[in-house]
């Protein structure tokens, strides 16, 4: 008998992952938490079925840059440029305020100002592919609040860069010269590619017409296109997503989106589904249940406390309070790029592991806690959809 040590592993991650969607599908749940529970329930903190984890990390990165290359091929460039205001001055507002509600906790605890910032760094990042998929569901990413909240998350990606800069410093880590000017070449290439899209009506991919009469050449095409241009940003110390979103844009301009997304779509399904896995794996059960008061309260406030900071941010550009808070409501989860940080933050020592520990189970609850806390302020705000009026206060 010739057994694949492999296949026992991934017969239990995907009957996990169905059952668990099932089920939470039958009470009305995003599939995205059975993931999340699904990558606890077989991790190496729980059944430990599941014990390389960074694999399934990779393979969940991947679902991410794809899940950008979706969305970026439903965005016009035009919509991108008007709402400048909001990705711009509105995630500013949003990481100041943040790090300065930090800072007034901190005090109080004589923390580090390294420590102060790096937590202030954490909480203002909200989830790129929990809102997304949220918004996908609802088809909700074109209404007014889909693109105020689509602004920020792009927005908040492209600062992770200057974020993790900030903190080398502040660790003693001094970013070295190559890797600034790779960084201010990708920034430009990203913002100059961005407006020649903008710039036109419409462009043509070359040997599209080919591509739309062979199944197989489709999928290399599509997936050549999404993982070149998250490549090209990458190596150039960018986000990786960051290029995969330009990559549909560009598909969209081209008139392309159709055999694009027909052939992309399963591959999507699968490496967001292995995303939310890899949050899953890790969460350590038995730090969570000794410290459940501490992280509790921790995820109330963050909630809490990021809605809040959000609804001040985009109600001070004169958005109306209902909108804002709804999109408060939707940004209030902290984001993947935030495990990043908090790893950061330990290697240089600016935490320690405990608090590291902590950092982790806090965002992913915040992650599974997502979905019902906006169909909560949903409730309260008394809307249905994200289409929430200008002119109401």
């Amino acid at each position: 008998m010739h057994l694949d040590p492999m296949q026992p592993t991934l017969v239990a991650l995907v009957l996990s992952i169905l059952l668990l969607g099932l089920f939470l599908k039958r009470i009305r749940q995003p599939e995205i938490i059975g993931y999340l529970f699904a990558g606890i329930a077989v991790g190496p903190h729980g059944l430990a079925i599941v014990i390389d984890s960074p694999l399934v990390g990779h393979m969940g990165a991947l679902g991410v840059t794809l899940l950008l290359f979706f969305v970026g091929m439903e965005v016009s460039p035009h919509k991108l440029l008007r709402g400048w205001r909001i990705a711009i001055i509105g995630t500013l507002l949003q990481i100041c305020i943040s790090v300065a509600v930090v800072w007034s906790i901190g005090s109080l605890f004589d923390w580090s100002l390294a420590r102060i910032v790096l937590l202030g760094f954490v909480i203002s990042l909200s989830s790129t592919a929990v809102v997304l998929k949220l918004l996908k569901d609802r088809n909700e990413l074109d209404t007014p609040v889909g693109q105020d909240v689509l602004l920020i998350l792009l927005a908040q990606d492209m600062a992770v860069v200057p974020m993790l800069i900030v903190l080398s410093l502040l660790g003693g880590q001094a970013p070295d010269a190559v890797s600034l000017a790779q960084q201010a070449v990708g920034a430009v290439f990203i913002v100059g590619l961005g407006g020649w899209l903008a710039s036109r009506e419409s462009i043509r991919l070359p040997f599209a017409q080919r591509f739309r009469q062979d199944r197989e050449l489709q999928v290399f095409a599509a997936l050549l296109t999404c993982f070149g241009l998250s490549f090209v940003t990458a190596t150039l110390d960018l986000s990786a997503a960051l290029g995969a979103f330009v990559g549909g844009m560009l598909v969209a301009s081209a008139r392309e989106t159709d055999w694009v997304e027909h052939s992309l779509e399963p591959f999507r399904t699968l490496f967001v589904a292995l995303f939310f896995v890899s949050v899953g794996l890790m969460v350590d059960l038995r730090f969570v249940t000794e410290h459940w008061q501490q992280i509790g309260l921790l995820v109330l406030t963050v909630l809490v406390t990021n809605t809040s900071i959000n609804a001040l941010a985009l109600r001070s550009l004169r958005i109306s309070w209902r909108r804002s808070l709804l999109a408060g409501a939707i940004l209030a989860q902290i984001g993947e790029f935030s495990f990043v940080l908090a790893a950061v933050g330990r290697q240089s020592e600016i935490i320690t592991d405990y608090a590291y520990q902590t950092t982790v189970a806090v965002i992913a609850i915040s992650l599974i806690l997502s979905a019902p806390w906006i169909a909560m302020v949903r409730r309260l705000l008394r809307v249905d959809n994200a289409v929430a009026p200008d002119h109401e206060t």
